[in-house]
């Protein structure tokens, strides 16, 4: 489970580099004689380059919709695939302070029916892959079980707080994408009803 202590969300802001001064001249025809001239002044601002920076997006997608499919005497078992997460880090070393580490975090709320009441975010676990990236210094998180196992030996369970991407400090800039199999597992007296979540994603560089 991802430790809160000393660890801040990032947040994370692009400077834009602005060129300003686009000018046009007259060329003149040959054998014209010269009667005048003047000087225009030019002037530029270039800015500094952009900063390198540390960023997540989750890629488009509809609600994810999570069907029945590996029920067994112990509970009803439904699944679905979380959309590709990428997590982007441009900074040279010289931006990354020494030590630094980020993860995403995975965090789900209690699953709610208006007619058939509610149960708890610690019948939802992951398998998370990653899909893209050179791998190395970056790793997809360990597997979180449903409370109610499903016989992998997972030994986080519940969505309550779970790594689904993580970095340590010698971590190189790149690009990295990671899904995860979603899997959710309740009691087999569960009430029938249309139940729904939402499983927040978040960037934490410590």
């Amino acid at each position: 489970m991802f430790k809160h202590t000393g660890v801040r969300r990032t947040a994370v802001g692009a400077a834009a580099l602005a060129v300003v001064g686009v000018v046009g001249l007259a060329t003149a025809a040959a054998g014209d004689d010269e009667v005048g001239s003047d000087g225009v002044d030019l002037s530029v601002t270039i800015e500094d380059l952009a900063p390198g920076s540390l960023a997540m997006s989750v890629a488009a997608h509809d609600p994810v919709e999570l069907a029945e499919d590996g029920s067994d005497d112990q509970a009803r078992q439904f699944t679905a695939a979380l959309p590709t997460v990428t997590v982007s880090d441009t900074r040279t070393a010289e931006q990354v302070p020494e030590g630094a580490y980020w993860a995403v975090v995975g965090q789900a709320s209690d699953f709610t029916s208006d007619a058939a009441g509610s149960f708890g975010a610690e019948y939802l676990g992951w398998t998370p892959h990653l899909v893209s990236g050179p791998g190395g210094d970056v790793a997809a998180g360990e597997p979180v079980s449903s409370v109610i196992g499903d016989g992998s030996g997972a030994d986080e369970v519940g969505l309550e707080g779970q790594e689904l991407l993580v970095s340590t400090w010698a971590s190189e800039p790149g690009s990295w994408g990671v899904t995860a199999d979603l899997a959710l597992r309740v009691p087999t007296d569960t009430p029938a009803g249309d139940y729904s979540s939402t499983l927040t994603l978040s960037l934490f560089e410590g």
